[in-house]
């Protein structure tokens, strides 16, 4: 049992040899325990300080590419290194090393694929009131919408089993932590979450330089994650709406026909019509996303056996070249 550990790491030459000296080199139910960082198109020497730490993979990008994009090329290295458990944590030592054992603990016991460390939000010092309150508004939202009980959804704590990690697509280029919640809950991978720690501040995060900016793109990526994996139902809800109120100003029109006096309200005739006409296509529109969904999820089912074919073949050559 291989568990690779991968840290995202953008200019940390200054906390990555904290935050790589925290981690675990032994847990009970792991056979061998490797490291691996996603250098984001750092300018610093960062890929300097993991090759003298003994980092044993290393994936490069020339120039920065996102968090989002980053979690999945790491991912994609991980699993071409034949790692059986992927952890995800940063490069900041924002989560004890500690805790690693936890959140791959269910994953070993067979009870679920993907593990999520939830912070103690509310005891977080560093965490402002605003920032902590918009914290639980998140995960509140996101679990309303992938349908699970993650109790930290922004958490970049992971654990993921080898099977989950090659299902998983990112499709947003700014954070992964929501989009891969909405996924896993819609596609009934089994999900679960564990308490963990975090220790002091080394430096700001760099994810919410505007709290206002954040919550506008976390909520426009749990929009369209929802829309993704449930589009019938998000454009009927829109759509919703449109017809209810053209109706009501139908039967608004029909009740002047009665009294005689319709001949001024044509224009609310219109009105009504068109806003029918407007959730009528709306609907259509679902219909198609709908159709369009179905034809994704193929496709991701083609992908998820091609990533098994390819990874397990370069898992065997691995080790036949190692014995």
């Amino acid at each position: 049992m291989k568990l690779i550990i991968q840290i995202p790491c953008y200019n940390e030459a200054e906390t990555l040899e904290v935050a790589l000296n925290d981690l675990p080199r032994h847990i009970d139910g792991i056979d061998e325990i490797e490291y691996l960082i996603i250098n984001d198109g750092s300018k610093d020497n960062t890929v300097e300080v993991a090759r003298n730490w003994g980092v044993h993979h290393i994936v490069n990008f020339k120039q920065n590419q996102g968090l989002a994009k980053g979690f999945i090329a790491g991912l994609d290295g991980c699993l071409r290194c034949g790692a059986d458990i992927i952890v995800n944590t940063d490069a900041d030592d924002q989560y004890k090393g500690e805790d690693i054992e936890k959140i791959v603990r269910p994953i070993l016991n067979g009870e679920a694929d993907i593990v999520i460390g939830a912070r103690p939000i509310d005891e977080t010092e560093h965490f402002s009131y605003i920032k902590k309150k918009l914290q639980h508004l998140g995960s509140w939202t996101v679990r309303k919408v992938s349908n699970t009980n993650i109790p930290d959804a922004p958490s970049g704590f992971r654990a993921f089993s080898r099977d989950a990690a090659m299902k998983l697509n990112v499709v947003n280029d700014y954070t992964y932590t929501l989009e891969t919640i909405v996924q896993a809950g819609r596609e009934s991978i089994p999900m679960t979450s564990v308490p963990i720690r975090t220790n002091a501040e080394l430096r700001p995060s760099r994810l919410f330089k505007s709290i206002w900016g954040y919550v506008k793109k976390s909520m426009l990526t749990i929009l369209r994650a929802y829309v993704m994996y449930k589009p019938l139902k998000a454009f009927t809800i829109l759509s919703f709406p449109f017809v209810v109120l053209g109706v009501g100003i139908g039967i608004r029109f029909l009740y002047f026909i009665t009294q005689g006096t319709s001949g001024g309200h044509v224009q609310s005739l219109i009105l009504g019509c068109m806003l029918i006409i407007i959730g009528a296509l709306i609907f259509v529109m679902g219909i198609m996303a709908d159709t369009i969904a179905a034809n994704r999820r193929i496709l991701q089912d083609v992908q998820y056996h091609v990533k098994r074919i390819e990874y397990d073949y370069m898992t065997r050559k691995e080790e036949e070249n190692t014995h």
